[in-house]
């Protein structure tokens, strides 16, 4: 079970230091959320800031494309540090010459879908990615409610990868907290983002760690 804190939801002018405190608080990620103000409805942090704030961590940064043609900017976030890339299968760039791009250059690829969007739309790309993102709340804003009605689509997804034999993790962002991430991981997600629960909890260290107990307890064959 891993946990990715969410920088969408730290404190912005102490990110170096937010980055630090992450990474000694055992966490195994740290989530960069990109957003380009039109594929969703906000704007965030561009290849520029992920490189600046690249040395103040050495945990894997997973980069997360809410862009509406994130094959035009693969190789810059890769080459500003990004270890793993997400991008959506609703947005316009040809997904698998995208998903493609951003395995020849040495980075891990992963596929999401928003809410609305079924399950069955990333089956053909399984083959293709190191992890399937689940969004649990309409991309675009932190501190949302959880969707608990995403867990079917989060069972129907580690169906298929269990059923085709492939090693690919189930990731879920949106409303991750105590009571919900096991939830999560009862229906298979074994990577679970979490943002305010994290960066506003009074001991992170100690939620961290809670978080993993609670998603190891609740993992389907535990």
């Amino acid at each position: 079970m891993l946990i990715a804190p969410s920088i969408l939801s730290c404190d912005y002018g102490k990110m170096a230091s937010e980055l630090e405190k992450i990474e000694k608080c055992g966490a195994d990620l740290v989530h960069v959320d990109v957003m380009d103000g039109h594929f969703v409805p906000n704007i965030t942090l561009g290849a520029p800031v992920v490189k600046c704030i690249r040395k103040y961590s050495n945990l894997p940064f997973d980069v997360h494309l809410m862009i509406t043609d994130p094959i035009d900017y693969v190789e810059d976030f890769i080459n500003a540090g990004a270890d793993s890339i997400t991008i959506h299968v609703e947005c316009n760039s040809d997904i698998e010459k995208t998903l493609s791009l951003i395995r020849e250059k040495g980075c891990k690829a992963a596929v999401s879908v928003k809410p609305k969007t079924p399950a069955e739309e990333i089956f053909k790309y399984l083959d293709m990615v190191s992890m399937v993102l689940v969004m649990t709340v309409e991309p675009g804003f932190g501190g949302q409610s959880f969707m608990a009605d995403m867990m079917p689509k989060v069972e129907k997804i580690k169906a298929e990868i269990d059923r085709r034999g492939l090693d690919v993790s189930i990731q879920v962002d949106g409303g991750i907290g105590e009571k919900t991430i096991a939830e999560a991981a009862r229906s298979g997600a074994d990577i679970f983002v979490s943002g305010n629960a994290l960066f506003k909890a009074q001991d992170m260290e100690k939620q961290i760690s809670l978080f993993k107990q609670t998603a190891s307890a609740n993992y389907p064959g535990k």
